[in-house]
C-alpha cells in the first residue's frame, strides 16, 4: 500500500470500481468508476504545436548535458490543496507559458527544462507517459562501473550513450478514435482500461469526472507499443465474452436486481482478471515529487521477459488511493533489452557471469547483445569471437 513517503509496490484499484465494457472492432475499453470524488486535486491539459521537444533532464544526465527528444503533443499540469478543500475548477486559474519554441524552418521545436516542474506552490507541469518512458530509457543508462577488458572505450566513456525507442501514436491504432467517439462516458467515470484484440493496451485514471471528460480523447495522443498497434490491424472484433441473467429464478424486481448485481460483479472481476498482468505485479518505483498528501511517482513492472510488461506514472494520496495513472505496455523487443541489461547490471556488468547466470555461453551471451541492439558495447575482439564461434 503507497503512503505519501513509500515507494508505489503495486497497483491498486482502490477506490475506483470496474464498469461493464464497451465494445467497436477489436478495440474493448473498460470504464473506471470513483466511489468518492474529493476535488482537491484536478488535471488539465495543456497543448503544444511543435514537431519535435528537447527536455533537459535534472540531476546527474543534466550535469552532463543529456537531453530527451520526442513528440510531445501535449503536458498535464496539476492543481492540489493541502487542506483537503476543493480546488477552483481550471478555466479560473492562471497558467504560465511553458518552455521556448524555435523555429527551424523545416521543423518547429520546443525546448523545456524537466520531465516534471513545479510552476507554483500547489501546481506541477509533468509530460504523461514522456516522464514513465525517459526513465525506462535511463535504466542501466551508465554502463560497467569496472574497466571490463571486454567493453569498448565507447563504453567505459559513455555507458550506453544514446538511447532511443519506437512507438505509434495512438491515431495509429485501428478502430480507438472511433471507440472514444462513440461509446458513452459514466457520471462518475474518472478512467478506462484500453485492450486492443484483449491485450491491455493501456491504463489511464484521473482524479475527477470532469478532468475525465476534458482529457477523454488525449488517449488518442499517447502512444502506443508496436504489439498494440499490430493487433490493431490483425484482428477486427474481441473474443466473445457475454453474460445473462438465468430468467428461470426471476419472479420478483428484488431477484431481478440481485441477478444484475451479481452480474456486474462478475463482469468487473472478470476484466480485473484481464489486466492481471499490470494490476497483479510488483513494481519498481521511483518517486518523482511529492505534492502536499500525494505522491508522483513512476515504474516498471518486474520484468518477466514471457510475460506482458508496462512502465508508467502514477499519483497516489496518502491513503493508498490512486489518483492518477497512465500505463504503456513495452513489446517484446523492448523488454527483452532492459531485461538484458538489468541482467548485466545485476552481475556487475561480467559477461561471463551473466552468461551463465541465463544459461548460455559467453558467446551465445554476446550475440543476444548484439541481436537486441548493444552490440557497440563490446569491443570487436569479443564481437568476432562470439560470431566466428556462431559458424562452427
Amino acid at each position: 500500500m503507497a503512503t505519501k513517503h513509500k515507494l508505489l509496490t503495486d497497483i491498486s484499484l482502490k477506490g475506483l470500481e470496474i464498469a461493464p465494457s464497451q465494445i467497436r472492432g477489436a478495440v474493448r475499453i473498460v470504464p473506471l468508476l470513483r466511489r468518492e470524488v474529493r476535488g482537491d486535486l484536478r488535471l488539465v491539459r495543456r497543448g503544444y504545436n511543435e514537431d519535435i521537444t528537447i527536455v533537459s533532464l535534472e540531476g546527474k544526465t543534466a550535469e552532463a548535458g543529456m537531453k530527451y527528444y520526442s513528440y510531445v503533443p501535449h503536458g498535464l499540469v496539476i492543481s492540489w490543496s493541502e487542506d483537503g478543500n476543493p480546488i477552483a475548477t481550471f478555466g479560473g486559474q492562471m497558467l504560465k507559458p511553458d518552455g521556448k519554441r524555435l523555429d527551424c524552418g523545416c521543423a518547429s521545436v520546443r525546448l523545456m527544462h524537466r520531465m516534471a516542474k513545479r510552476e507554483s506552490k500547489n501546481q506541477l507541469r509533468f509530460l504523461p507517459l514522456h516522464l514513465a518512458m525517459e526513465g525506462f530509457l535511463s535504466l542501466f543508462f551508465s554502463g560497467p562501473d569496472i574497466a571490463w577488458s571486454e567493453y569498448s572505450k565507447y563504453a567505459l566513456s559513455h555507458g550506453l550513450g544514446s538511447r532511443s525507442e519506437m512507438s505509434f501514436s495512438g491515431h495509429y491504432i485501428a478502430g480507438l478514435e472511433d471507440a472514444l467517439r462513440v461509446f458513452e462516458i459514466h457520471p462518475r467515470q474518472v478512467g478506462v482500461l484500453v485492450f486492443v484484440a484483449e491485450t491491455l493496451a493501456s491504463a489511464f485514471v484521473v482524479p475527477t469526472p470532469e478532468d475525465y471528460r476534458a482529457l477523454h480523447t488525449s488517449l488518442l495522443e499517447d502512444f502506443y507499443g508496436e504489439l498494440i498497434y499490430e493487433y490493431s490491424l490483425m484482428f477486427d472484433t474481441p473474443f466473445p465474452m457475454d453474460l445473462s441473467v438465468n430468467e428461470s429464478k426471476i419472479n420478483s424486481l428484488a431477484d431481478l436486481r440481485s441477478a444484475i448485481a451479481k452480474m456486474r460483479f462478475d463482469w468487473a472481476s472478470f476484466q480485473g482478471f484481464m489486466a492481471e498482468g499490470l494490476l497483479q505485479r510488483q513494481l519498481r518505483s521511483q518517486i518523482v515529487y511529492t505534492a502536499g498528501p500525494f505522491v508522483l511517482q513512476r515504474f516498471i513492472t518486474n520484468l518477466l521477459p514471457k510475460e506482458e510488461n508496462h512502465i508508467g506514472e502514477a499519483i497516489v494520496r496518502e491513503n493508498g488511493e490512486l489518483e492518477y495513472l497512465k500505463t504503456y505496455r513495452l513489446s517484446a523487443a523492448q523488454t527483452r533489452r532492459v531485461y538484458l541489461l538489468s541482467q548485466l547490471d545485476l552481475y556487475n556488468w561480467n559477461l561471463d557471469a551473466t552468461a551463465k547466470a541465463l544459461g548460455n555461453t559467453r558467446e551465445e551471451f554476446v550475440l543476444r547483445l548484439e541481436t537486441s541492439g548493444f552490440g557497440y558495447l563490446m569491443n570487436q575482439q569479443v564481437r568476432d569471437a562470439a560470431r566466428k564461434k556462431a559458424k562452427k
